[in-house]
């Protein structure tokens, strides 16, 4: 579920192999990556000369809102979850697998359905409007997400699906897939990543059957909005759903880590879940974050046709989960062909257990980039974006290194540090060189910044 906003991202890496054929903006392109043969001379995304642009193989109308790249186009499709003996293939297989012989239905089979195939194009309404985000949200600015237009967006999170899934007749449902959010750049964020959704909608007689005396026992009251419940639930209810959500989630952690691991819950608040908590666990001594969950919202039940029911919902993200599980240290590698990556992961069951043995560690390169910013709205991301699109996954991490006001005009200066690393070979100053310069260019044409290089 997506109401975490700090999920691990997924870096995507191709060496050599073209991507599928893509029309950004009607024109037929290729997306690859730069090299010292290949240079992208201008940030392709910003410079259109059709009004339209093709996302597997259906075209959306352009408008203001309209910001997705031919380089995030390039990524849509990819679907490394479903790749059998990926990581993230092995990461939801054990998931899946876990929940299909966990909880059993009725009539003995799985209750929980998956859905990991569901189209990353949806609309505005799927991705905000449904899961009741305020119009004011941060969550919905463009320098954030992906639109294709002011109605289509290449999906936030995967809470995207959640409405049209219960609206379907589901109580209990995984569903996963890649998403995509602009972001900051270093190892463990990437402007694509996956995750996976899951809810699970409880009737009354469900919800209180094992408890003794639990007959008089209701889901709904009349009552008033605390920070421990919906003005629409009972006390009773709300604590067997944190109950029964907590020993889920404990469960499949210790599953998937082994035993003894240790668990803790924070509490927050997001707009579509109510009340919520962020899932950490200790892992070699420290803290990490794996997921979020809570009670939904019950007007976001009520609308998907569910009026009768209370549920939970978590989101979690599957790099994340496979960068603790494996010890993976750059989430670029996700992507890599390198077959020094990818054979490490042929395993004959999906619970064998695999460390990671890293490539060599080829090194870095540096370069900074300082510009006055315009005097209109500038947004970090659009810096980030733009050096994404031109430098691709040969950047490593880009860092806000300086930020300096002039005394006299009041003008803002921001200077960046980047990080090149290639995953698999050795970058020369040249061809980095090149690419630097390619940004440099780019900034002062398409965000209109004044360069002090």
């Amino acid at each position: 579920m997506a109401m975490l906003w700090k999920f691990m991202r997924v870096a995507k890496y191709s060496k050599t192999a073209l991507a599928p054929k893509i029309k950004v903006r009607g024109i037929p392109t290729h997306s690859r990556h730069s090299s010292s043969k290949s240079v992208p001379s201008d940030f392709a995304a910003n410079t259109p000369s059709s009004n339209t642009v093709e996302v597997l193989g259906k075209a959306y109308p352009q408008d203001d809102y309209s910001n997705v790249t031919e380089k995030i186009l390039s990524k849509v499709g990819k679907n490394l979850h479903n790749k059998k003996h990926h990581p993230l293939w092995l990461i939801k297989e054990q998931v899946k697998d876990h929940f299909y012989k966990q909880y059993i239905g009725r009539r003995g089979t799985p209750l929980f359905s998956v859905y990991d195939g569901l189209s990353p194009v949806v609309t505005i309404q799927q991705n905000f409007d449904s899961l009741l985000i305020p119009q004011n949200h941060a969550s919905r600015r463009k320098e954030d997400n992906y639109y294709l237009n002011r109605d289509h967006m290449l999906r936030a999170h995967t809470s995207a699906h959640q409405w049209d899934l219960i609206h379907s007749g589901l109580d209990a449902f995984l569903a996963v897939g890649d998403v995509y959010r602009r972001d900051t750049i270093d190892n463990t964020h990437y402007p694509v990543f996956h995750q996976m959704e899951g809810v699970r909608l409880f009737s009354c007689h469900e919800l209180f059957s094992n408890i003794k005396d639990g007959e008089g026992l209701q889901l709904f009251e009349q009552g008033h909005r605390t920070a421990h419940k919906q003005e629409c639930h009972t006390m009773e209810a709300v604590r067997l759903v944190e109950f029964n959500l907590k020993q889920v989630l404990t469960k499949l952690m210790t599953h998937i880590f082994g035993d003894g691991l240790q668990v803790r819950w924070v509490d927050c608040y997001f707009p579509f879940t109510h009340p919520s908590f962020e899932m950490e666990i200790n892992f070699q001594g420290e803290w990490l974050e794996v997921l979020g969950c809570g009670v939904m919202e019950q007007q976001l039940v009520n609308s998907a046709g569910a009026q009768d029911k209370i549920g939970w919902a978590f989101g979690l993200g599957l790099e994340r989960l496979a960068m603790i599980l494996y010890d993976i240290p750059d989430i670029r590698l996700f992507w890599s062909e390198d077959e020094r990556f990818l054979k490490q992961f042929i395993v004959p069951h999906i619970w064998q257990k695999i460390k990671f043995q890293p490539l060599s560690r080829y090194p870095p390169l540096i370069n900074d980039i300082s510009f006055w910013l315009p005097s209109e709205t500038y947004s970090k991301n659009d810096f980030y974006d733009l050096a994404r699109t031109i430098g691709g996954d040969l950047i490593e991490k880009v860092v806000l290194v300086d930020e300096f006001t002039h005394p006299k005009t009041q003008k803002v200066s921001h200077c960046y540090r980047i990080i090149y690393r290639h995953p698999e070979r050795t970058l020369t100053q040249d061809e980095v060189h090149r690419i630097h310069q390619a940004i440099e260019e780019s900034a002062v044409r398409e965000l209109g910044v004044e360069g002090r290089f």
